[in-house]
């Protein structure tokens, strides 16, 4: 009994001081990391192919976990919204492109999943973490501009309110360029 307990105490204290895994994010106003990614069907996806549109890009932990299937559905039922208003949105965690085929199949969407398998983008973007050994994007939110610069970053955001949130600064922010 006394292993056991001293062993949850040491899991414990990993759980407690689990640091992230990757340097400072973009702050509003840099630019935001250039990236080369595939998309769910195999698609390679760089900044320039949203160039002169504002760009949400979101990261997120894992394909079909509970969080992650309420942000891409409601980042899903607000594309309609978000187009209009000028953006594009795109998904980016670590999971291969076959998992996002899967997943954007499964939940019909209809906007870029890119696989950063390398983790390359997610460390750049200041967002990769790790976990006991496994590593995962934390969720955050970045609204690119259409020069490319970083307007607004969002962290630890609500899946259910995140698509919302950046609808609504992204009106704000479009009315006072």
């Amino acid at each position: 009994m006394r292993h056991l307990f001293s062993r949850l105490l040491v899991l414990g204290l990993l759980c407690a001081f689990v640091a992230p895994a990757s340097a400072a994010a973009p702050q509003a106003g840099d630019a935001a990391p250039a990236f080369r990614l595939q998309d769910q069907n195999g698609h390679w996806r760089t900044p320039a192919d949203f160039h002169g549109h504002w760009l949400v890009l979101y990261f997120y932990p894992k394909d079909f976990t509970p969080g992650c299937t309420t942000e891409v559905c409601t980042f899903r039922d607000d594309i309609a919204k978000l187009r209009k208003a000028g953006a594009e949105v795109v998904g980016v965690s670590l999971d291969d492109v076959k998992s996002h085929a899967e997943f954007a199949a499964k939940y019909h969407v209809p906007f870029p999943l890119l696989s950063d398998a390398d983790r390359s983008v997610a460390t750049a973007y200041g967002v990769l973490s790790s976990h006991l050994g496994m590593h995962y994007a934390r969720r955050t939110t970045f609204l690119v501009d259409p020069q490319g610069k970083v307007a607004k970053v969002y962290v630890d955001v609500d899946p259910e309110k995140n698509s919302a949130q950046v609808l609504g600064d992204l009106t704000g922010l479009k009315a006072a360029r």
